[in-house]
This record gives C-alpha cells, sequence and structure tokens, in this order.
C-alpha cells in the first residue's frame, strides 16, 4: 500500500515538474509580445490580467474565496510582482529587471525552511549558487549600474515574486487559483486607468489577446495544479528558464543573436535545472517529500 501511494505520488511529482517547464515556456512569450504592443506598460499589465480573469473565470467556474491569510497574501504578491516587474522595465533596462527578478530563488530558499517547513537540502543551495552564477553570465553584456531606483524596484520584484511562491505553496492543500484570480483583479484595477492614455491599434489587441490567454491565463493555471505536487524552491528555481528562452524567441523573429557569454550561462542553467529535477524524480525523493508534505 505504501509503495503504491509512493508511486501515485512520484507521477504526480514528475507530471508537475512538466508543467512548471511548460509554464515557463508560455511565459518566456511575454516578452517579445509585449514589445509589439505600442501602450503604456501598465495599460498592458491591465489589459492582460483583464482578458485573463476571463480565462481564469471559465476553469474555476465558481470561486471559492477563503480570504484566508495565504489566499490575500497570494494575490498582493502576484499583483506586486507584476506592477513592480513593469515599472522597472520602464526605468531600467530589460536585462536588469528580469535578472533581478530571477534572484527569487535564493529568497525562497532562505524563507521555505522558516514558513512552510520544507527543509532545504544541499543539493538545493548547490543547485542555487549554480543557477544563479549562470544568470550572471547569460546577463553580463547587459547589465549596467543605471537606473539605481529601476534596479531597485527590480529587486523588490523578485522579493514579491517569492512570497508568492510561498503563500501559493502554502496552499497546497486547498486551491491557490482564486489567488491568481484575485491578484489579476488587483493588477486589472490597477492598470486599466492607463488605457484611456494609450489605446494600442489592431495588431496590439492582437498580441493582447495572446498575452492574457496564452502568457498569462494559461500558464498560471498549469502553475496552480503544480504547486501542489512540488516544493517552493522547485515552483520558483524551474521557471528561471523563461528569462533564458525570451532571447530565443526574439532570435527566431527578429534575427537578434544573444552572445558567447548569454549562450554559456544559459547552458549552465538549463543543465543545472534539468540535473535538479532528474533528482527530484527519483523514487526516493518521492519519499522524502511525502514525509515532508
Amino acid at each position: 500500500m505504501i509503495d503504491t501511494n509512493i508511486s501515485s505520488y512520484s507521477r504526480e511529482r514528475h507530471k508537475a515538474l512538466l508543467l512548471l517547464v511548460a509554464t515557463a515556456i508560455l511565459w518566456s512569450l511575454g516578452g517579445l509580445l509585449i514589445k509589439s504592443v505600442n501602450s503604456n506598460p501598465l495599460a498592458i499589465a491591465g489589459i492582460r490580467s483583464a482578458i485573463a480573469i476571463i480565462v481564469l473565470l471559465l476553469v474555476l467556474k465558481k470561486p471559492k474565496f477563503t480570504w484566508s491569510f495565504a489566499q490575500i497574501g497570494a494575490a498582493l504578491a502576484y499583483a506586486a510582482t507584476t506592477i513592480l516587474f513593469v515599472t522597472a522595465t520602464k526605468i531600467t533596462t530589460a536585462a536588469n529587471a528580469i535578472f533581478l527578478q530571477s534572484t527569487a530563488p535564493i529568497y525562497v530558499a532562505l524563507l521555505s525552511a522558516w514558513l512552510l517547513k520544507e527543509k532545504i537540502k544541499l543539493q538545493d543551495w548547490i543547485t542555487v549558487l549554480i543557477v544563479m552564477s549562470g544568470m550572471v553570465l547569460f546577463f553580463l553584456d547587459n547589465l549596467s549600474t543605471t537606473g539605481i531606483f529601476g534596479n531597485v524596484i527590480a529587486a523588490m520584484s523578485g522579493i514579491s515574486f517569492a512570497l508568492f511562491a510561498i503563500f501559493m505553496r502554502m496552499q497546497k492543500d486547498g486551491s491557490p487559483l482564486e489567488s491568481i484570480l484575485l491578484g489579476n483583479l488587483i493588477t486589472a484595477a490597477i492598470g486599466l486607468p492607463f488605457l484611456s492614455h494609450s489605446m494600442p491599434n489592431a495588431s496590439g489587441w492582437i498580441c493582447l489577446v495572446i498575452l492574457g490567454v496564452v502568457q498569462l491565463g494559461i500558464p498560471y493555471i498549469l502553475y496552480s495544479k503544480a504547486i501542489v505536487h512540488v516544493t517552493a524552491l522547485e515552483a520558483i528555481l524551474i521557471p528561471v528558464i523563461e528569462p533564458l528562452l525570451n532571447p530565443v524567441w526574439v532570435f527566431l523573429m527578429l534575427g537578434e543573436a544573444p552572445g558567447p557569454l548569454a549562450l554559456i550561462g544559459g547552458l549552465i542553467v538549463l543543465i543545472a535545472i534539468t540535473v535538479r529535477c532528474v533528482l527530484a524524480a527519483l523514487p526516493s525523493k518521492a519519499l522524502n517529500l511525502t514525509k515532508n508534505a
């Protein structure tokens, strides 16, 4: 009976890890699509969230709002992450904004043991350090010290993204998707007023629909399903491949090739995360997580 339970849990973990990879791939479409919309960044964030709300309601149908600390915390952290990241991208370089937000795994590693009682193993810390080293190489050519205020905001978005993952993991026995719905409602309420000063053209609206449905709505549905079966660190570490995929789409669509350091850094990150996923998928890991869940 125990072996059956472990086998079932292991299958769910394998599926959850794949869902996180799919989530990162869909998230990575954001950079290219957002660049294609000629509008205020906050307006883009608001419209994108408003469209995502429709997608989420089609899945949830009758949302269950518990108004628990974790549900509200995740919603606020989600809205903060979206708004801070958009603002940072506006006033500092895109590379700075993405890199500083991608420091979230460090905060999760520090906080999850305290807030979630999830043990952070030596291999987790090694993976975090390797991933951060790869990220530094990946963005080394584009990082700058200009826009200090923007860099601070970007770093804050990394903290809020980490808190989002932790609050979502706190709802592993509930329905974390409602937090994402609330977060999008908050973001839409803040961003939509800026639309009156910056109306997109027809092609911009097409991109916004794709952003709301494919780049935001669907991946967060996948993320909410995955978070129930993985640790908070895994839920934030695996999607780190998102910023690595952004320039891939730019290269394929616009022909803008990344430099050699970016290629080396990206390869390091992908190898580290792949090894971490393989280790996490081993049966012994499933047993350990069953005990800690």
